[in-house]
């Protein structure tokens, strides 16, 4: 899987994917991830990148050119699934998302920043919008690091265990139940010994009943979805 990363601050996105699971990602030949400095597609002296808004007030927008050069540049290399757009206005990025943009070749990210984008690069360019939630960040390279980072570690041979990303909390809308390990007993505090007792029949059942609890008490949105 390939996925590109339009920014004004690729900097921003050294460490992510450069330690842990993205790193070895990259190393197996898994996942590419390229960052591009979206000043590098500006034609201006100073690689201005923004300007005012035409309707006035504050904040900078950025501006339609540049995008497009840097967009319309990787499309004739190759063909994009998505072109994504990362926005407080966007769908809410999820397990199922996730797991629906892993299975795709080539996607792009451009990263949101200053007062937005021009509008009409959302009209005629981006495919897809994504938010992490219902907040506002200084720009989008954190929530590009969050979407790559889920996508990528669902990949087959990402992870070590590919069992470990498919148990995660959110697969099936539940949350994942408690894990415990060495030792049994610490300070008083015990594992439960159904989880000592070898009986892997007893021990799903206890797991999925915990789950279910779990989402019941701490995300009731998603047990409705059950």
């Amino acid at each position: 899987m390939r996925i590109d990363i339009i920014t004004v601050l690729p900097e921003l996105l050294d460490s992510p994917f450069n330690h842990s699971i993205m790193k070895r990602a990259k190393e197996k030949g898994l996942a590419e991830i390229i960052v591009h400095n979206l000043r590098d597609y500006a034609t201006n002296k100073h690689k201005q990148v923004d300007d005012y808004a035409f309707s006035g007030g504050a904040g900078m927008v950025m501006q339609i050119e540049p995008i497009d050069r840097a967009i319309s540049q990787l499309k004739a290399d190759r063909t994009y699934d998505e072109i994504i757009y990362t926005s407080p206005d966007g769908e809410i990025f999820d397990q199922p998302m996730a797991n629906q943009l892993s299975v795709m070749q080539n996607v792009i990210i451009l990263c949101g920043h200053y007062k937005g984008i021009d509008h009409r690069i959302r009209e005629h360019l981006i495919t897809r919008e994504i938010s992490i939630g219902n907040f506002v960040m200084t720009g989008g390279e954190l929530a590009a690091a969050v979407i790559a980072d889920s996508v990528i570690r669902l990949i087959p041979g990402v992870i070590s265990d590919e069992t470990s990303a498919l148990s995660d909390s959110f697969q099936d809308n539940l949350l994942a139940p408690p894990v415990y390990t060495r030792p049994a007993e610490y300070k008083g505090w015990k594992v439960p010994e159904i989880l000592l007792s070898g009986n892997t029949k007893e021990i799903e059942k206890w797991q999925m009943e915990q789950s279910i609890e779990r989402t019941k008490k701490l995300r009731p949105e998603l047990y409705k979805k059950l």
